[in-house]
């Protein structure tokens, strides 16, 4: 699903992001990658959405070299992904109903498609009397839920985050993890960047170790992707 090999990046400061990072990660899999501030851990994550591109070395998502695609090709490529960020990045003068449908209007859904979708998919994170809320009226792990569904409304065969759970209370945490979790076993492909360790260790999933750029600590080996 995605592969990266000797990939290296440069931000237009002239800072060294990733220095020859290469891993796999197979279709299907829940993957973490941690590491400290600064470790190259959301940069990963630009070069899967094609937010950046490496200097040097390949980045592959689901067959497609992303370095390779055409202007047009991108929005093809991100529609194929969810994405999680840190931030939620949601819109303020839009309803929660508003912020997933705009998800689906963006890919060209048919309309009449839109309203049924955008609910189940509340239903399915725990929002649905949530529906008509603006999101500052949220928490911030219901804001995050909101995220959620909003990546995953068009059922993606992959979904990122970026520290998914880095400014909630462990409880919540625990929440946001077990929808991660409910996702991977629907057979979507999970890749969750975060710091927190402790959550982590609570789940079996192979983790990858990043520092200064570089990978520390590789997945474990890993058989033929399928």
């Amino acid at each position: 699903m995605i592969r990266f090999h000797q990939v290296s990046m440069r931000y237009p400061t002239g800072y060294v992001a990733l220095h020859k990072v290469s891993f796999h990660i197979p279709r299907g899999s829940f993957r973490f990658v941690t590491g400290h501030s600064g470790a190259g851990k959301t940069s990963i994550l630009k070069l899967i959405y094609r937010a950046e591109l490496p200097v040097e070395g390949g980045v592959v998502v689901d067959g497609r070299n992303v370095e390779q695609l055409t202007r047009r090709q991108i929005p093809l490529l991100r529609r194929s992904i969810g994405v999680i960020f840190q931030d939620y990045k949601l819109l303020y003068d839009r309803t929660v109903f508003e912020n997933v449908a705009l998800a689906m209007e963006v890919a060209g859904h048919e309309p009449s498609r839109i309203p049924g979708q955008v609910v189940r998919t509340l239903e399915k994170v725990g929002l649905k009397d949530r529906i008509h809320h603006n999101p500052v009226a949220l928490s911030g792990g219901e804001q995050q839920r909101v995220a959620i569904a909003r990546a995953v409304v068009n059922h993606p065969p992959l979904v990122i985050a970026d520290e998914p759970t880095g400014n909630l209370d462990k409880e919540t945490a625990r929440q946001i993890m077990d929808l991660f979790t409910g996702l991977h076993q629907q057979g979507v492909t999970i890749l969750l960047v975060t710091h927190d360790l402790e959550l982590v260790s609570e789940m079996a999933h192979p983790r990858m170790i990043m520092e200064g750029g570089r990978i520390v600590v590789p997945f474990p080996a890993q058989g033929v992707e399928t």
